[in-house]
This record gives structure tokens, sequence and C-alpha cells, in this order.
């Protein structure tokens, strides 16, 4: 995308004015992806309305009693126990989910993505997800899920790892983009350099072994004395 497209993205609807109540909806992050709370992911009709397919409920272990799939016979879910304080390691379990969420929308699919509020859990996942799908850095990937959903506010924890995920995404994306010629080329040079190593030590050993080797059995015809 342009700078003038990246730019749109970030910034959003601006014609969309936030009200309180729509903390109790969800909303579309970017084309089948939404965001929410756990209230939203409980009414079939919404769900359905949305053309939802795909869940991810992602919830403290504590919470599961509660906060759990209601609809397993009419959608595909993810779920993910975790702990909403600032030690729950994000990153850890972010490639699962994003590896659900991406399937589905290939399919053609819309997913929700919700926790209990749909405050800090949950957009922690979808910051990290948008964050890569556009490539934006951590910066820009939080303001484009905050002018969506204005309500959300990642734990300080949270904010910590999506600002370490996009050094992670981005090394991967680099590494993606390097031409295999160039990894085949590296690899055959360092093939090269072991054989020309092996040949190096070869060569040291040759030079140790003694010029005249000793024998070891008497000469009949020697002269005895």
């Amino acid at each position: 995308m342009s700078e003038e497209q990246i730019r749109s993205v970030i910034q959003g609807p601006v014609d969309v004015e936030w009200r309180y109540e729509m903390r109790r909806e969800c909303q579309e992050i970017l084309p089948g992806l939404l965001l929410g709370p756990f209230v939203a992911s409980k009414s079939l009709p919404t769900l359905e309305s949305l053309g939802i397919t795909h869940i991810v409920c992602i919830r403290d272990a504590k919470e599961a009693f509660s906060v759990r799939p209601r609809f397993p016979e009419r959608f595909k879910y993810m779920t993910l126990d975790v702990e909403d304080n600032e030690e729950q390691n994000l990153i850890r379990l972010f490639p699962g989910a994003k590896g659900f969420i991406d399937q589905a929308i290939s399919q053609g699919g819309r997913v929700l993505v919700h926790c209990n509020g749909g405050i800090s859990l949950s957009p922690a996942f979808v910051v990290m997800f948008v964050m890569q799908h556009y490539q934006l850095s951590w910066e820009d990937a939080l303001h484009m899920v905050q002018n969506r959903r204005y309500c959300i506010s990642p734990n300080g924890g949270f904010l910590t790892q999506i600002k370490e995920y996009e050094a992670i995404y981005k090394a991967n994306v680099a590494h993606a983009s390097f031409p295999q010629t160039a990894r085949a080329t590296a690899r055959r040079k360092r093939s090269d350099e072991d054989d020309e190593d092996e040949q190096r030590c070869a060569l040291v050993d040759d030079r140790k072994r003694p010029l005249v080797q000793e024998d070891s059995q008497e000469d009949p015809n020697a002269m005895q004395t």
C-alpha cells in the first residue's frame, strides 16, 4: 500500500461517533476481523447478522465457568486460557491465534476475537495481528485498533510485549524476503569453506607423517658382529 493508503487504514472511519454503550458491542478492525467483549459473543442473532464463522475466546482461567464457547455447533472456536495480568506471556500464544485467524479469513470467514471486557487482553492480540498484517509500527497498529474500538487499553505488560513483537515480526519478514538463491549461495560458500578446512587438515596430517618409515624386520644378509 502507498503511504496515503496506510494513513487512511490507520485513521479508520471518521464519521463514527463513539458512544459509551458501544463498549458492549464488537467492531470490525479490518475486513473479516472483529473485536469485542464476551457479551457480544452470547447473542446468536448478533453473530449471525455479522456473518461470524469463527470465534477466538480469550479468557482468564478463573473465568472459564462463564466465559466459554456458547454455540460450538454453529461456529468454529479457538479458546485460549491466559491470565489477565502484566506477567502473562502473550507472544508465545500469539502464533496459534494468528494461524487460526489467517486460515479463517483466507477461507472467506469472519472472525470475532473477544475476552471478557474487550478492553485489554483480546485487543493486545488484535493489535499484534494488524501490526504484522499491514507491517505497521506498534504505535500505528495500536492507533488503528483504537480508532475503531475507542475503549481499548492494554495493560502495561501487554503494551511492552506489543512493542517487542514489532522487532520479532520485522525480523521474520526480513528473513522470509531474503532471496532463496542468496541462501543457497551462502550454504554453498559454507560447504566450500568446510571442504577447504578438511583439505588443510589433511595437508597438515601429511606433513606430520615421517618421510622414511623404519623397517622393524632384520635383514638376514646383514653382517653379524
